[in-house]
């Protein structure tokens, strides 16, 4: 029987309204009921992923930034993995000369040269996960998902690289001219030492040290809680989770997941949109995946 679920957020776990549904908050807490602990795994910062989780009253266990930083249930952090500050450099230099937008998370937060960027770029996102959706309303809804958030903007990022006190965590570049731009720069970015690349998007790359994968970090909390891989579930729908998919004894890729993810999972379940991830779970517990 599983011990432990890690759920992917954006695309999984979070539905139209950037929110987690009754019917999986449900799933979640009947998880609980069985002595199944449930935690996130997202490429989101902390304080992007808590308030989904907060108003839904799951209080839980997170993998952020892809796997760059751990937290207990209480928010103390339990595991980081950062890039070098050269590496990071070199990471800006080649998103700058690609006239690609980026933003930076770290120890004290999201940091960013350009707010319309960042809404414009965050709303592309929004509208390819709900095509339903105007582009109008998707530019709304970005305004004011990311006014909810503690965003630094700042004029020159180098600054805030050379500043001792801050570590680089994870990089995420955007262009609404998608894997045309994205690829050819991913794949540059990728012959630099200490860094992987992976998306959770068609529009953006994510670039994080090299041990800071959502496979590794789930690994790294089961084993805290003497868990084996084959005790664990894993949900996702795109490439920043390929590594826990294939690392867990039980997979599952969302309805809506790219195509090629599918092919990592072990099962599917329904799309984001259709409960999913509380579908995934319950499925799991009713026949003992």
């Amino acid at each position: 029987m599983i011990k432990l679920i890690a759920s992917d957020m954006d695309g999984t776990l979070l539905d139209s309204k950037m929110a987690i549904s009754d019917d999986n908050a449900s799933a979640i807490r009947e998880a609980a009921r069985q002595g199944v602990e449930f935690m996130v795994a997202t490429g989101r910062a902390y304080s992007e992923a808590q308030p989904a989780l907060e108003e839904a009253g799951i209080d839980c266990a997170m993998i952020t930034l892809n796997g760059a930083q751990v937290f207990d249930k209480q928010g103390k952090t339990i595991f980081t993995a950062g890039i070098e500050k050269a590496t990071a450099k070199k990471v800006l230099d080649l998103l700058d000369q690609n006239n690609i937008y980026y933003e930076i998370s770290t120890n004290e937060g999201i940091f960013s040269e350009h707010q319309e960027k960042r809404i414009e770029n965050f709303a592309a996102h929004i509208a390819e996960t709900m095509p339903h959706l105007t582009y109008k309303v998707a530019i709304a809804m970005a305004a004011a998902h990311l006014s909810l958030l503690k965003i630094t903007y700042v004029t020159d990022m180098s600054e805030v690289i050379d500043r001792e006190d801050i570590e680089i965590l994870k990089i995420i570049g955007f262009s609404i001219d998608g894997p045309k731009v994205l690829g050819p720069t991913g794949m540059e970015i990728e012959k630099l030492p200490g860094v992987v690349v992976t998306s959770s998007a068609q529009n953006n790359i994510e670039i994080n040290h090299k041990n800071a994968q959502k496979g590794i970090a789930v690994a790294h909390v089961a084993k805290l809680r003497g868990i084996k891989a084959e005790q664990v579930m894993t949900i996702g729908d795109n490439f920043n989770d390929v590594s826990m998919l294939q690392w867990a004894g039980v997979s599952f890729a969302m309805g809506n997941a790219e195509v090629e993810v599918k092919d990592y999972a072990k099962y599917v379940t329904s799309t984001n949109l259709e409960n999913g991830v509380g579908e995934a779970i319950l499925r799991a517990i009713r026949e003992d995946l």
